[in-house]
C-alpha cells in the first residue's frame, strides 16, 4: 500500500510539473505557448530568403501547395545592398503576420564586421575569415572593429525597435550554426569564441538598445561533433530562451541521439528545429514531441519533399499552422 501511494505521489507531482511547465509565464506571449505546446504539438514554418522585396514568398507558396499558411514567419536582415535597402519592407512583412497569429523569426546573415558592407555570398563577406587577432579587438570593447560591429547592429535594431513599438516578439536567431566554420562568426568553440561574442551581442541589444521584445535562439548545427558542440558553443542559460538545431543531415537524419542531446542542454526550455531541407515524418514528430516548431529552408521545402509529403505534414494532428495558432492580444 506504501509503495501503491508513494508510486500515485510521484506520478501526481510529475503531473503537477508539466502543468505548470505549460503554464509558465515568461512575459512573452509566444514563448509562453512554446512552453505549452512542448511535448504535444510541433508548429509548422517556413523561412522566406532572399529578396526582401517579396518576403512572404515562400509562406504563399505553401498555401498554394498546402491550402494552409504555416503558423511560422521567418525573414532575414541580410547583406546585399537591394536586399538591405529593403529591410523595411521585410520587418512590414513581419508585423502583417504577427497579426495574423503567427509566430516571427528573424535572423541575420551578417557582413564580416572587418569587411565592407554590403558584401556578398563569399570570401569578402558572409563566408570569410577572420583572424585570432581581429577576433579579440572584435570581442574587446571600445575598439575600432568592436565600434564598427555595434555600428551595424545599430542599423538592425532600428528594425526590430520598430516591431517592438508595434507590440511585435521576435524569436531572434542570429549568429545562426555557430559550430559552422564557414561563417565569419561561427567555428570558435569554448568560452571567448562564438558563444562570448553571442553574449555581448545579447547584453548590447537587451541592455543598451532596450530591445525587450526579442526571444532568444542559440542555433547549432547537426554535425558529427554535436554532443561536444551543444557544450562547446553554449552562451549559457541565461542568453538564450530556445535551443535550436538545423537539421541537414539527411543521412542520420532526425536521429534519437540528436533529440536526446538537445533535450540534455537545453534544461527544461523549448527545443526546435531552426532549419531544415528534409521534413521530420509525422511519426518522428511523434516519437520526438519536444520539438516546439520546424523552420523549413524556403526553396529547398519543394526540392527535398514531394508535394505529398508537404501536404501530410501541414495537415498532421499533432503540426499546427497559421489557421490552428491562438493569435496574439494587443
Amino acid at each position: 500500500m506504501k509503495s501503491k501511494l508513494k508510486g500515485l505521489l510521484l506520478i501526481g507531482l510529475m503531473g503537477w510539473v508539466a502543468a505548470a511547465s505549460a503554464q509558465k509565464k515568461t512575459g512573452f506571449q509566444t514563448l509562453d505557448f512554446l512552453y505549452s505546446i512542448s511535448g504535444s504539438k510541433t508548429i509548422a514554418g517556413i523561412h522566406n530568403r532572399e529578396p526582401n522585396a517579396t518576403p512572404a514568398r515562400w509562406t504563399n507558396k505553401v498555401d498554394s501547395v498546402t491550402g494552409k499558411f504555416p503558423g511560422l514567419w521567418s525573414g532575414d536582415f541580410l547583406f546585399q545592398q537591394d536586399n538591405i535597402n529593403n529591410r523595411q519592407l521585410m520587418v512590414d512583412e513581419a508585423l502583417r503576420q504577427w497579426k495574423k497569429g503567427a509566430v516571427i523569426n528573424i535572423m541575420w546573415h551578417a557582413c564580416d564586421p572587418a569587411m565592407l558592407e554590403p558584401c556578398g555570398w563569399n570570401k569578402e563577406g558572409v563566408l570569410s575569415k577572420m583572424t585570432d587577432a581581429k577576433w579579440t579587438e572584435l570581442t574587446t570593447d571600445g575598439t575600432p572593429l568592436n565600434k564598427e560591429w555595434k555600428k551595424r547592429v545599430d542599423e538592425v535594431a532600428v528594425y526590430l525597435k520598430f516591431l517592438k513599438d508595434n507590440g511585435v516578439e521576435v524569436l531572434w536567431r542570429p549568429m545562426h550554426e555557430m559550430n559552422q566554420k564557414v561563417f565569419w562568426w561561427g567555428g570558435r568553440p569554448g568560452p571567448d569564441g562564438t558563444a562570448k561574442l553571442y553574449r555581448m551581442l545579447h547584453d548590447y541589444m537587451v541592455k543598451e538598445k532596450g530591445l525587450t521584445n526579442l526571444i532568444w535562439v542559440w542555433d547549432i548545427q547537426d554535425f558529427n561533433s554535436l554532443a561536444d558542440d551543444a557544450k562547446a558553443y553554449n552562451p549559457g542559460d541565461k542568453y538564450w530562451d530556445v535551443a535550436a538545431l538545423d537539421v541537414y543531415d539527411d543521412k542520420t537524419g532526425y536521429s534519437a541521439e540528436k533529440y536526446n542531446i538537445m533535450l540534455s542542454v537545453c534544461n527544461g526550455k523549448p527545443i526546435a528545429i531552426g532549419e531544415c531541407q528534409k521534413f521530420p515524418s509525422v511519426d518522428q514528430l511523434k516519437a520526438q514531441p519536444k520539438w516546439t516548431f520546424f523552420m523549413c529552408w524556403s526553396e529547398l521545402e519543394f526540392s527535398k519533399n514531394t508535394v505529398e509529403q508537404i501536404q501530410a505534414i501541414h495537415t498532421a494532428s499533432n503540426v499546427l499552422t497559421l489557421d490552428e495558432m491562438p493569435g496574439w492580444k494587443k
